[in-house]
């Protein structure tokens, strides 16, 4: 079998433009999805014991549904709901944020639970509030020790912006489907499509990986 790649690269404006709204879906989720699970992690150890109960049912109902199903969930069924319909981009943003976010809450809870507790009661004896506590003391330690699961979350993100092109995102993998089906070369144009989300993901990856080992001494109690 011979390979040809000269669909791809006549097409890599095409391509550079489903990779572009690729890393910005990829940014805003890994955004939205730190901040909402920190929140809802942050609030499940130390928040009111009531709110405990419907956090942890979120948690464990987002990690047991497939991405896919959320997001078509929220593209398809929400508008039937709420009466709002948001454009393919934005469904997705929601839905995979809602979905990661659930994953990033757990990392939360076991970072803030593996620093020692006589630390916040030492603090809480030295005068310090709760939340002084919370932020001097515990999340330095805790957000040195989740920095490898959140570097896999990152990698997950990235790859699971490729489940939106069911919903017609022009993401990169929405824009290669259509490729592939236009010139005939799928394997060339999946091929181009694998090594690209490696020399996203392995530099991205090892970067954290660098990262950690730099600072692990500061997460040490």
């Amino acid at each position: 079998m011979e390979l040809d790649f000269t669909p791809i690269l006549e097409s890599r404006r095409f391509l550079l433009d489903g990779l572009e709204r690729t890393l910005l879906l990829s940014l805003l989720t890994v955004i939205l999805s730190l901040v909402l699970g920190a929140a809802v992690g942050l609030e499940r150890v130390y928040g009111p014991r009531w709110l405990r109960v419907p956090l942890v049912f979120y948690i464990d109902s987002m990690r047991a549904v497939p991405v896919l199903v959320v997001l078509v969930w929220t593209y398809f069924a929400l508008p039937l709901l709420s009466g709002v319909t948001l454009p393919p981009f934005w469904a997705a943003l929601v839905a995979l944020s809602v979905h990661i976010a659930a994953y990033v809450a757990e990392i939360v809870r076991a970072g803030v639970a593996s620093v020692r507790p006589g630390q916040m009661r030492a603090a809480l004896a030295l005068g310090m509030s709760r939340a002084q506590a919370v932020r001097e003391i515990v999340l330095p330690q805790a957000l040195v020790r989740m920095l490898p699961a959140f570097g896999s979350i990152i990698s997950i993100t990235i790859k699971d912006t490729a489940i939106a092109t069911v919903i017609a995102v022009p993401e990169y993998m929405n824009h290669s489907q259509t490729l592939a089906g236009e010139s005939f070369r799928p394997i060339e144009v999946f091929m181009v499509a694998a090594a690209v989300y490696f020399l996203i993901l392995f530099p991205t990856t090892r970067a954290v990986d660098m990262l950690y080992a730099r600072l692990a001494h500061l997460g040490r109690s």
